[in-house]
């Protein structure tokens, strides 16, 4: 499923499989910003209500701003309430740098590749 938002003045492009029973990769690519922060939460929070393993890639995110690190602050908090592992992809400066600034690579369990976090 590829989901772009049609508020977003540049798209957020959403990709969802599930590699294995019980494990889901949610692949991001484009600006994580205000506008379409929504458009991510709303996967996030469908996804991780099934429980399991669950991996954001964020390998194609161009930016990452404060909003979407309030999504992955939520995610990371639903995914504790249901006893799911949230896993988080991050390669791309434009990523790794707003997590490291603010310590929320701490928080995440920051993987560099799929395979890595799945495995």
């Amino acid at each position: 499923m590829t989901v772009q938002d049609p508020r977003a003045e540049q798209t957020i492009a959403l990709s969802v499989r599930q590699p294995a029973p019980g494990a889901t990769v949610l692949a991001v690519s484009g600006e994580v910003d205000m506008v379409s922060a929504p458009t991510l939460r709303d996967a996030l929070v469908n996804g991780i209500g099934d429980g399991g393993t669950f991996v954001v890639d964020m390998t194609g995110v161009t930016f990452l701003g404060s909003a979407g690190l309030a999504v992955l602050v939520e995610a990371a908090r639903l995914a504790q309430r249901e006893n799911a592992a949230l896993k988080v992809v991050a390669t791309a400066r434009a990523v790794t740098r707003p997590l490291e600034a603010t310590g929320l690579g701490e928080v995440f369990s920051l993987h560099d590749s799929v395979d890595s976090a799945l495995g």
